[in-house]
């Protein structure tokens, strides 16, 4: 079993510093803005009206948090493209809107369907929608220029040489990468967002059989951000520690990004009793301002 450690914040009252949280902050502010409850849970909602802005806010988010190779995207004000491969009007009418007026430094930012190889070629970040099918898939992707962020959101994207898949389960949307497809690319995503993905091919530790105690345990601060829009409620995370009681890894389970990205953080610097082995815990804290 597991460790499950909970913990509630206590501060209230307290204003905290921003700029911590900056990069993160940016990446969820797009989806934050669109839905009024927290911003990846889509339980009760339909998917046009929530998924589509969700998965949008993500691809803008994605491109704002990525480093290019100067071949691709060099310094200057020359556009940054999104190319949409299959999938219905609706959704790229809703990437369009969601990225309407932003820019990524000084990069303003395009968003076109492809499918023709000039125009796979001429894009910075690909999003196969999961309508397009995998050899439609494997073909764009064999086609696409090296050094295109690929993005997906199909079962096995990963394994066709992708390097960001869109996971939904139970009502949220997560996202996997595939570390290798992007060093291979020459592709370095934002060391924040990659803490919240989870790893293609990454082996998790064994769940330790007995409680780790903790010895250091600052908790996180409360995103000014997320104070600011109201943000509250539980988040859980996996903490991979090893046998000397170093945290190694930490994972994502479910919570609001903003606040999970702050208990990402905290747990890091987290200390625990020596063990006999390497062992797995699972933190939960509630933040409650």
């Amino acid at each position: 079993m597991a460790v499950l450690t909970e913990r509630r914040s206590g501060l209230k009252g307290i204003r905290l510093g921003h700029a911590s949280y900056a990069h993160y902050a940016a990446f969820m502010l797009a989806a934050s803005a669109f839905l009024s409850a927290p911003a990846l849970q889509l339980a009760g909602q339909t998917r046009s009206a929530s998924e589509y802005q969700v998965k949008a806010a993500y691809l803008y988010n994605f491109a704002k948090l990525t480093e290019w190779p100067a071949h691709i995207l060099p310094n200057g004000e020359s556009r940054l493209v999104i190319g949409v491969v299959g999938g219905d009007d609706e959704f790229i009418d809703t990437l369009r809107k969601t990225i309407a007026g932003r820019s990524v430094g000084t990069h303003a930012i395009t968003v076109k369907r492809a499918s023709s190889e000039p125009e796979l070629q001429s894009c910075h970040l690909l999003f196969f929608r999961s309508s397009g099918g995998a050899k439609r898939t494997e073909g764009a992707i064999s086609t696409a220029t090296a050094g295109v962020l690929l993005v997906g959101e199909e079962d096995g994207f990963l394994q066709h040489g992708g390097m960001i898949n869109l996971v939904l389960k139970n009502g949220t949307v997560r996202f996997e990468v595939d570390q290798a497809s992007l060093d291979r690319a020459n592709i370095h995503l934002n060391p924040e967002l990659l803490a919240l993905a989870r790893t293609a091919g990454g082996r998790t530790p064994e769940p330790s059989e007995e409680a780790r105690r903790v010895r250091v345990s600052t908790p996180p601060e409360y995103p000014e951000m997320a104070m600011r829009m109201h943000i509250r409620g539980a988040v859980q995370v996996e903490a991979s520690v090893l046998r000397n009681g170093t945290v190694s890894g930490v994972r994502v389970i479910g919570g609001h990004p903003l606040l999970a990205a702050a208990l990402v953080k905290a747990v890091k610097g987290w200390q625990y009793a020596p063990a006999a082995k390497d062992s797995v815990v699972v933190v939960r804290f509630v933040f409650d301002p």
